[in-house]
Order: structure tokens, then C-alpha cells, then sequence
């Protein structure tokens, strides 16, 4: 009886020790904030070869595994090993010939593209401010304040040509050690995330069962099991909604390019990259490719910019309501309310990349927050409030009703 109380009061007292240090903890973050943001920054920015190498690893895992195990089927189970060695090594040879038939084929169109807009940008302009000259001279007042807007435009890029290029060409020319030094960086991180890539593709399995074994030497078996859970749902929700959006936003860039070839716009391969990949971001990506399409295109024609505004809403209405749902269906789960909330948030916190991210990121957590929620009115004894819910809200499927045997 006295070993029993005298177990729980050290289980007390270490409670309370690790509240108290992680109060501790948690006040000495708050006062040196700005260093640790600083030292977290120094350190993604070491780490970046790794971080690309696991994402690359991450996307290509699955394409590894299909490899490895037909390559089992056709060489058989006394070769794993050069199976395994065979798929990492085809699958990064497929990962690198596709990125360089990309940028092969895409890079030279769009930078044709670019120099066919930067040419023709000024013959353009000519053309648009006469035919708002055409406009204005219908009334007096507004000439008057168009003459001016233009005078005003016109001396400050005069001033701006007589001033301001010379310290531009001395920046950029001061500049080239640096830009050389940047680009020296990535190509050094590139080489190193491939590196990476293959050593954790190589041990993928290996790091898989030491991370089994942590999270069993720390957890209970029920919390184990759980956590377990959760990491598999968080990857298939992770890998499924980034393969689905990648395969669906390849198709839409295609179809755009095609479009905008039978309509005959000089940018197509502009067009159709933009679009493309800002269909990568969820429900918000649309909008973002399209703005500067509909710019270069109004510069160019302002009816092709009205063409492509029609076409790129049908496109969109086709890849939301057909293509979309046919490759990736609902994997997150999530309404529109919460894909937008969560667009929202984590692009605020991480930028593209958040929004990219956010959504099956959000859809995790909400599926935590779900099972938090349903255990709490189980252990009540209110799980009639989940049946009354999923059948409001979420009600089964109705089976088709079978044939009566003859």
C-alpha cells in the first residue's frame, strides 16, 4: 500500500517537473524568438539538399516499389537485391530524363515565347494608347487628363533612362559573382538532393522498421497502433492527393496547349506552362494562372484575351466536375469551406508552397480532430449523436436493389 502511494507521487512529481520545464522551456523560446526563427532559417538552408532529396524520394517511393517488384517477378527471389538496386537506380534515371525533356522541350517555347512578347511589347503599347487617344478625343475634359498621364509617363521613363540604368547596369555587373555563386549552389544541391535521393530510397525500408521500433519503445501498444494508423493515412492522403494533382494538372497544361494553338495565340507554350502549374495549387490556382495569361494575351489582342477568358472557364468547369473527380475522387474529404480555410492558412504561413501542401496537411488534422471527438462521445455514452450525424450528413450509399432468382 505504501509502494503504491509512494509510485503516485513520483508520477506526480514528474509531472509537475516537466510542466515546469517546459514552461521554462516555452518562456526562453518567446524572449529569443527572433534568434531561434534566425537559427531554423541557418538550418533549412544547410539542410536543403536533404529536404529535396526526400521530397524527391517521397514521389518517387511508389514508382520504386512497382519497379522492384516486377523486376522480382521476371528475375526472381534470389535476386532482390539487384532488384532493388535495378528499380532506385530506374527510377532516378526516369525522374532525371524527365526533367530534362522538359526542360528539352518546354524551356526553348517559353523563352521564345517571352522574346516574341518583349519585341513586340512596345508596337503593342503604341497601338493601345492610340486607341485610347481615339476614345478620349470624344470629350475634352478627359483628353486633357489623358495628356497629362501620359506627359507624366513619359518624363519619368526619360528620367528614368537618363538616371536610372547606369545604376542598374553597375549592380548587375557587380552582381555577376554572386548570381555565378547562386547558381553554382543550386547546382551543387541538385547534385547532392539526387545524391540523397538514392541513399534513401536504398534505405527507405530499413529507416520504415527503425521508426516502428522508436515509436514501440515509447508507446503503449494502443497508442502505438494509433500513431501507426495516423502516419498511414497521412501518407496515402499526402501521396495520392500529390500524384493525382500532378497527373490532373499534366493533362490540363496539355489541353490548354492545344487550345490555345487551334486558337491561334503566338504564347501558347507560355500559356499552357502557367496554367499547368498553378493548377498544382487547389481551388485558387485557376485564378492565379490565368490573370497574367489574360494580361500578355490583352497586350496581344484584347479579343484573344477575351477567347481565352471563355476557354480556360469551360477547361476549369471540365476538370472540376470530370477530370478532377476521375483521378483523384475525394481523397481528402474535406468541403469546400475547409479546402478554402485551409488554402488560406497555411498559404499565409508558407506561401506557394503552404497552399500547395495545406490541404492534405489540413485534411490530417482534421481526421485527428474526428477521432478525438468521436472517442470522447463513446466514452460519454453519446454515440447516438455520431449515428444521428453521419446519417444527416453523411448518409450510406444505396446499394442497387438485386434481381429476384428465377
Amino acid at each position: 500500500m505504501k509502494k503504491d502511494e509512494n509510485r503516485r507521487y513520483v508520477k506526480v512529481g514528474v509531472m509537475l517537473l516537466a510542466v515546469l520545464s517546459l514552461a521554462i522551456l516555452l518562456t526562453f523560446a518567446l524572449f529569443r524568438l527572433d534568434g531561434i526563427i534566425k537559427m531554423v532559417r541557418t538550418a533549412l538552408r544547410i539542410m536543403q539538399p536533404f529536404v529535396y532529396g526526400a521530397v524527391i524520394a517521397y514521389i518517387l517511393a511508389p514508382l520504386c516499389g512497382k519497379i522492384e517488384e516486377g523486376l522480382i517477378r521476371l528475375l526472381g527471389e534470389k535476386r532482390r537485391r539487384l532488384c532493388a538496386g535495378l528499380s532506385i537506380f530506374l527510377s532516378v534515371l526516369l525522374f532525371i530524363l524527365l526533367i530534362v525533356l522538359l526542360i528539352a522541350i518546354v524551356i526553348p517555347r517559353v523563352f521564345n515565347s517571352i522574346v516574341t512578347i518583349v519585341n513586340s511589347l512596345p508596337g503593342q503599347l503604341r497601338e493601345l494608347s492610340r486607341k485610347i487617344d481615339e476614345l478620349v478625343a470624344m470629350d475634352e475634359d478627359l483628353q486633357k487628363a489623358w495628356t497629362g498621364i501620359t506627359s507624366e509617363i513619359i518624363r519619368r521613363v526619360q528620367n528614368f533612362r537618363n538616371t536610372g540604368l547606369m545604376p542598374i547596369a553597375q549592380r548587375l555587373l557587380s552582381g555577376t559573382a554572386t548570381y555565378v555563386s547562386v547558381i553554382f549552389r543550386f547546382l551543387s544541391n541538385l547534385i547532392l538532393a539526387i545524391v540523397m535521393t538514392v541513399y534513401l530510397l536504398a534505405t527507405r525500408k530499413r529507416i520504415a522498421a527503425q521508426a516502428h521500433l522508436v515509436v514501440r519503445s515509447i508507446f503503449s501498444t494502443k497508442w502505438a497502433d494509433r500513431i501507426e494508423g495516423e502516419i498511414h493515412f497521412a501518407d496515402q492522403m499526402f501521396n495520392g492527393f500529390f500524384m493525382g494533382k500532378l497527373l490532373d494538372s499534366a493533362i490540363i497544361g496539355i489541353l490548354c496547349f492545344l487550345g490555345c494553338v487551334a486558337m491561334r495565340f503566338s504564347s501558347a507554350p507560355l500559356i499552357a506552362v502557367v496554367v499547368g502549374i498553378t493548377n498544382i495549387i487547389p481551388f485558387f490556382g485557376p485564378f492565379i494562372g490565368a490573370i497574367p495569361c489574360l494580361l500578355i494575351l490583352f497586350l496581344e489582342n484584347p479579343l484573344h484575351s477575351l477567347m481565352f477568358l471563355i476557354f480556360i472557364l469551360i477547361l476549369q468547369q471540365l476538370d472540376g466536375n470530370f477530370i478532377g473527380p476521375r483521378i483523384l475522387g475525394n481523397t481528402t474529404g474535406l468541403s469546400g469551406l475547409w479546402v478554402t480555410f485551409a488554402i488560406l492558412l497555411f498559404g499565409g504561413l508558407w506561401g506557394i508552397t503552404g497552399m500547395i501542401v495545406g490541404v492534405p496537411l489540413f485534411a490530417v488534422i482534421y481526421d485527428v480532430a474526428r477521432k478525438l471527438c468521436h472517442k470522447g462521445l463513446r466514452f460519454r455514452g453519446r454515440e447516438d449523436l455520431i449515428r444521428n450525424y453521419m446519417a444527416k450528413f453523411h448518409p450510406p450509399l444505396r446499394q442497387p436493389a438485386k434481381a429476384p432468382k428465377e
